[in-house]
């Protein structure tokens, strides 16, 4: 795909992800999800589940100089493949992004310490990590109480073209699998952006902007296709109505074209 004038304007920038094709398509996304976010100059952002930083260099690049980034992930510096957590934050840190940046790892959000009250606190493509709304809620609420705002992005599971059932189906299995067979996946459960309006309202939040972004051309489907198919055999430790239910999103999943495109990601912003 054609990378846009702001991913190629990064790239050059910061002299990182230049030899790695599939990371500049992730940038873009994330360049994408901060633009709609509003992010401004000198601000102080929390970012919730950073990860490998995919989304915290476009949120440091928005800032600039003046402002800051605080990643916290409950992840150690050795997961992730093909790079580690470790090994890919290192690597920003090594740009000029770095010195905005703060990573911290194997730190859940409930234990962290800082009196700052902070503009925007970021949860990008981390919510489908939490197994219970109500985990997921009771981080609402203390970061109402560390952040001005909340800016909320994730997969749009409400999806509206039939090459975006395969990435459905991928998911609603991965959450499956982590329910009843083994509790170690990346999908924990999926979130329907109405229910996610509402723990943020429930939080004291207010919506200010809803918008959805275009993400379909996100290589995110291939993966977790590849990665649900690779333990479909495993399904059968879990209870037989379950097994029946899978069986008909694997005969979905994989009977969808050839066209298969990633979901739209929702986004909300609050006050």
């Amino acid at each position: 795909m054609k990378l846009s004038e702001s991913t190629t304007t990064f790239l050059s920038t910061y002299k990182l992800f230049e030899e790695d094709e599939i990371q500049q398509v992730q940038l873009q996304h994330r360049l994408d999800l901060v633009k709609e976010f509003g992010i401004k100059r000198g601000m102080s952002i929390l970012e919730i589940g950073c990860g490998q930083g995919d989304t915290t260099v476009a949120l440091a690049d928005a800032v600039g100089e003046a402002g800051k980034v605080i990643g916290i992930d409950i992840a150690s510096r050795n997961y992730g493949a093909p790079l580690t957590l470790g090994q890919a934050t290192d690597l920003i840190k090594k740009t000029k992004l770095g010195e905005r940046i703060t990573f911290n790892f194997e730190m859940d959000f409930e234990t962290f310490d800082s009196n700052e009250v902070f503009d925007i606190a970021v949860l990008s493509h981390s919510s489908w990590y939490f197994k219970r709304p109500e985990d997921l809620f009771r981080y609402f609420k203390r970061l109402r109480r560390v952040a001005k705002r909340i800016c909320f992005a994730e997969w749009d599971i409400d999806f509206r073209h039939i090459t975006q059932r395969a990435h459905f189906c991928a998911a609603s299995i991965l959450a499956l699998y982590s329910t009843f067979v083994n509790n170690d996946g990346n999908i924990q459960n999926l979130y329907h952006k109405v229910q996610i309006r509402e723990l943020l309202k429930k939080a004291n939040f207010h919506i200010e902007k809803q918008c959805t972004i275009n993400a379909m051309y996100l290589q995110d489907v291939k993966w977790e296709k590849s990665y649900a198919n690779s333990i479909r055999d495993e399904f059968t430790k879990s209870p037989l109505t379950i097994q029946s239910m899978v069986n008909g999103y694997y005969e979905l999943m994989n009977t969808s074209n050839d066209n298969e495109q990633s979901l739209y990601v929702q986004g909300d912003k609050t006050l």
